[in-house]
C-alpha cells in the first residue's frame, strides 16, 4: 500500500464489527517519531489485524498549548511511512471517542502518560473501547522530549527529574530538615538480610576489531575487579547507611566465597556464611569496553539448598528473631529462600511484630513475587508483576492494584527502570505516586533495584512514611548508578546529596 493512500476518512475505514479484521487503535500527536513510539506502534501492531493511528489535530494542539509542532499533514505523513501502521485518521472532524464508538477497535491501545493523567475525553473513549473490546495502556516505552529535540537542544532532563521530586516534596510536606533527621536515627535499627550472594567480576577491555576468522568482535582483557553482590551487596548498603544488619546466606567452598567474606568484613556486616560444596558461589562476569556491557557470562547453581542447610537458616533466624526490627528477603531464585523458610520467616514475624521487606529478581517464569504474603514492602519490576499475575496486556495500573490486593502488601513500589518507580500505599485508599529516576545517563545500572531496596527497607524501619522512604530511596539509587560496580552508598554521600537537589 503506498503511503498516501493510508490517510483516509473514517468514512473510507470499513471496518469494526461489519469487518472480520481486527483493529488496534492508537493514539497521540507524532510531533516526532522516536523510538518510544516504535515500540509503542509495534507492540499494538501484534494485538490485531490491522494498526490504525489517530493523530491529534493541529486546532486540538493549538488548543492545549502544545508548542511548537509539526502540521498535521505532516505528522501523519510521518506515520504513514511506517510500514508496521496500515491506516491514519486525523481527527478533524471527531474526537477520540467518536472515533472508537464507529470503527470499534478489538484494542486501545493508549500511551502510559495518558493513564496517570486521563482528561475527559480519554475517559469516554475508554468508556466507549471497553464496551466492545479492551483498553491498555503501553509501559515500558523510551521518553523523550518532542519540543527539544524539535529545537536542536535536549532539556536538561535530569535537573527536570529533580525539579520534579521537590514538587513532590513539597505535596507530600517533606524538607531537607526532616529527610536529615531520619538519617540520624538510621543507627537504631537492626535489621537482618538474607539471600543468595554473588560476585560480579567486571572485566574492562580494549576494542581491537573484528576477527579475520569470524564475524566476531576482538577484545584485549586489560583488568578485572570483583565485588560482592545480589543479596550482599545489600547487607552492605544497610550497613554503610548505618544500620546494624546481620547477613544470611550460602556460598559454594571456593576462592569467591573469600570475596564475599572479606568485603562483608570491610563493611562491618555481621554474617552468618554457610559453605555448601555442592554448589559455586554464584559468579557473572561482565565484560565492558568504555563503560558499555559487551555480554555476560554467568557461573550458576540454582538447586534448592539441602534439608540440612536449611534447618541451619532457620535456626539462626530463630535466634535472631527477638531483637531485631525487620528482615530483607533478596531473593535471585538460586535455591537459598525456600519456601518453609519464608513461611518460617512469616511465623517469626507475626510471633516477634517486625517488619518484612521482599525484593524478588528473576528474569523467567521460575519465581514469582506474589510468594511475598503480608510483607511491608515489596518492590517488583513491571516484568516480574506481569509474570506474577500472568497478564502481559493490563495496564500498570490494574497490574499494580491487582498485585497489591492479592499479596496484601502494605507499601510496594512498581520500578520503571529508567522511568523510575511508582511508590503505592495499601492503607484503605490506596494511594500512589510517581518518582522519576534522578540520574538520566547512568554508569552501571547494576544493582540499583538493591541500593533503593535497602535505602526503602531501612528508611521504613527507622518510622519513615512511604513517601519520605521513596525520597530517600530515589536519592540512593541515583547516586549508586554513577559508578561501575557495586560499591555501598554511605550515608554521609546520601546526606551531601540530598542537600545538593533538596529545596
Amino acid at each position: 500500500m503506498e503511503t498516501h493512500n493510508k490517510i483516509i476518512s473514517v468514512d473510507n475505514l470499513a471496518l469494526g464489527e461489519e469487518s472480520e479484521e481486527s483493529i488496534a487503535l492508537c493514539y497521540g500527536h507524532f510531533n516526532l517519531i522516536h523510538t518510544g513510539h516504535l515500540r509503542y506502534l509495534q507492540h499494538a501492531k501484534t494485538l490485531a489485524d490491522k494498526l490504525v493511528v489517530a493523530i491529534i489535530s493541529d486546532k486540538e494542539l493549538d488548543k492545549d498549548s502544545f508548542g511548537s509542532h509539526f502540521s498535521e499533514e505532516e505528522r501523519s505523513e510521518s506515520a504513514t511511512n511506517l510500514q508496521i501502521v496500515d491506516y491514519v485518521i486525523i481527527l478533524n472532524e471527531l474526537s477520540l471517542d467518536e472515533l472508537v464508538c464507529t470503527i470499534k477497535p478489538k484494542m486501545l491501545v493508549l500511551g502510559k502518560e495518558f493513564e496517570q493523567n486521563r482528561s475527559n475525553k480519554i475517559n469516554l473513549a475508554i468508556s466507549e473501547a471497553n464496551k466492545k473490546g479492551c483498553v491498555m495502556f503501553h509501559a515500558g516505552e523510551v521518553h523523550y522530549s518532542n519540543s527539544g529535540l524539535l529545537h536542536g537542544n535536549v532539556p536538561d532532563i535530569e535537573n527536570r527529574n529533580i525539579d520534579q521530586l521537590n514538587i513532590i516534596c513539597k505535596k507530600h510536606n517533606i524538607t531537607l530538615n526532616k529527610l536529615q533527621n531520619r538519617l540520624k536515627i538510621f543507627s537504631d535499627s537492626r535489621l537482618v538480610i538474607i539471600g543468595d550472594t554473588i560476585v560480579d567480576n567486571y572485566v574492562a577491555c580494549d576494542a581491537l576489531g573484528m576477527s579475520a576468522e569470524a564475524p566476531v568482535l576482538v577484545v584485549k582483557e586489560l583488568e578485572n575487579r570483583e565485588f560482592s553482590g545480589g543479596a550482599s551487596i545489600v547487607a552492605s548498603h544497610v550497613s554503610a547507611l548505618g544500620a546494624t544488619c546481620h547477613y544470611i546466606s550460602v556460598v559454594g567452598k571456593d576462592k569467591q566465597s573469600d570475596v564475599v567474606v572479606k568485603s562483608l568484613i570491610d563493611q562491618g556486616v555481621n554474617m552468618d556464611i554457610i559453605i555448601d560444596a555442592s554448589r559455586p558461589t554464584t559468579y557473572k562476569t561482565r565484560y565492558m569496553v568504555e563503560n558499555q556491557k559487551l555480554f555476560r557470562v554467568s557461573r550458576i547453581k540454582d538447586h534448592k539448598v539441602s534439608e540440612k542447610i536449611e534447618q541451619e537458616i532457620i535456626d539462626k533466624l530463630t535466634i535472631l528473631a527477638p531483637d531485631i526490627d525487620g528482615i530483607l528477603v533478596s531473593d535471585f531464585v538460586y535455591g537459598v529462600v525456600t519456601k518453609k523458610i519464608l513461611n518460617v520467616i512469616s511465623d517469626l514475624s507475626k510471633k516477634f511484630n517486625f517488619k518484612l521487606y521482599g525484593d524478588l529478581q528473576c528474569s523467567s517464569q521460575v519465581g514469582k513475587v506474589s510468594k511475598f504474603n503480608n510483607f511491608d514492602l515489596i518492590t517488583p519490576t513491571e516484568k516480574e508483576s506481569r509474570i506474577a499475575l500472568d497478564d502481559n496486556e493490563s495496564g500498570i495500573e490494574w497490574i499494580s492494584n491487582t498485585l497489591l490486593k492479592d499479596t496484601r502488601s502494605k507499601n510496594m513500589l512498581m520500578k520503571l527502570g529508567s522511568d523510575g518507580f511508582i511508590a503505592y500505599n495499601n492503607s484503605g485508599l490506596i494511594k500512589r505516586q510517581n518518582f522519576p529516576a534522578l540520574s538520566v545517563n547512568p554508569v552501571d545500572v547494576t544493582g540499583a533495584g538493591d541500593s533503593l531496596f535497602a535505602a526503602m527497607s531501612v528508611s521504613l524501619s527507622s518510622g519513615a512514611d512511604l513517601m519520605e522512604a521513596s525520597v530517600i530511596g530515589s536519592c540512593m539509587a541515583s547516586l549508586f548508578v554513577k559508578s561501575i560496580g557495586n560499591v555501598p552508598v554511605k550515608i554521609d554521600e546520601l546526606n551531601r546529596y540530598m542537600s545538593e537537589i533538596i529545596r
